[in-house]
């Protein structure tokens, strides 16, 4: 009797240690998936910064690109304005020697 009380003491033994090494592993895994679950929603948070930030480099570039245009546009007006005025400039200057002359 006592044989068997000891083989059953001896099982309860094993079991209750497999149970706690179950406990630990499955504790661990669940420390393992939370932390894989936060890892990938600050990916998700990090991809959608990306996302905005490349939208904004976009409409920069393109803002940038307008700007550069416009200002090409504005330096051939002026220098058609300075060519106009010398042009103008000339013709008084002309007319005023003629009348002097």
């Amino acid at each position: 009797m006592r044989e068997q009380d000891g083989q059953e003491n001896g099982r309860a033994s094993a079991y209750e240690a497999a149970l706690a090494r179950f406990s630990v592993a499955l504790e661990q895994l669940e420390r393992t998936a939370a932390a894989r679950i936060e890892n990938e929603l600050a990916n998700a948070d990090i991809e959608e910064e990306l996302a905005i930030m490349q939208d904004d480099r976009a409409r920069i570039a393109r803002d940038l690109d307008a700007a550069l245009t416009r200002a090409a546009t504005l330096e051939k007006t002026r220098d058609e304005v300075l060519r106009r005025l010398e042009t103008a400039g000339a013709g008084v200057a002309a007319a005023l020697s003629r009348q002097d002359g």
